[in-house]
């Protein structure tokens, strides 16, 4: 237990206290018991800097929340092509993004700057989140998300590339809006024995 500075008791001053009829300097042993107690339940949150749990009810609306953003982000990446994840990527130095363990991304800015070439590559992209999609609420503002993916792109020269993955991220509410805080996109490789 972490308590602060000036507030430890040791069990050595609660015997002298006794042994010297209940006074230590000015405090009976009475108050100083009083005292350490205040002090060890008052010191019980020091430090703690855990986020402040969600009711039930809030939880619920966050999750909802973040299933809905999810719904939407694979509905325009579908409809607008890449350029669409420009409005759900955090565009501060906050996010980074990942694929198959590989840092791609190191901050919003080089992510949004990608995107035009992206677009130019990518003619046709489709999006689709698994049905097993995970969410977790961490705070009112925070929440991470899991699942699997599919996904059909079509480059510029017609050639079709069909993958499945995994997907996790930290989906933030920022600036009235759900974001992708950072993602990290895997898909399984085939290994040559």
């Amino acid at each position: 237990m972490k308590t602060a500075p000036g507030t430890e008791v040791s069990l050595r001053t609660l015997v002298l206290a006794e042994r010297t009829g209940g006074r230590v300097g000015m405090f009976s042993s009475r108050w100083l018991l009083l005292w350490a107690s205040v002090a060890t339940v008052g010191c019980a949150t020091v430090g703690s800097n855990a986020p402040p749990s969600l009711t039930p009810a809030e939880s619920a609306a966050v999750e909802d929340a973040v299933r809905s953003f999810m719904a939407r982000v694979a509905r325009d990446v579908t409809q607008n092509g890449p350029a669409a994840w420009g409005n759900v990527f955090v565009d501060g130095p906050s996010f980074f993004m990942a694929v198959d363990g590989q840092l791609v991304f190191p901050s919003g800015a080089a992510a949004i700057a990608a995107l035009p070439e992206l677009s130019r590559t990518i003619q046709h992209i489709e999006l689709v989140w698994g049905e097993d999609l995970r969410v977790d609420p961490l705070t009112s503002s925070l929440a991470v998300v899991a699942t699997s993916w599919h996904e059909v792109r079509v480059d510029g020269a017609g050639h079709r590339v069909d993958e499945k993955g995994f997907f996790t991220a930290t989906a933030e509410y920022r600036e009235g809006r759900w974001q992708f805080r950072n993602a990290h996109w895997s898909d399984p490789r085939s290994t040559a024995p």
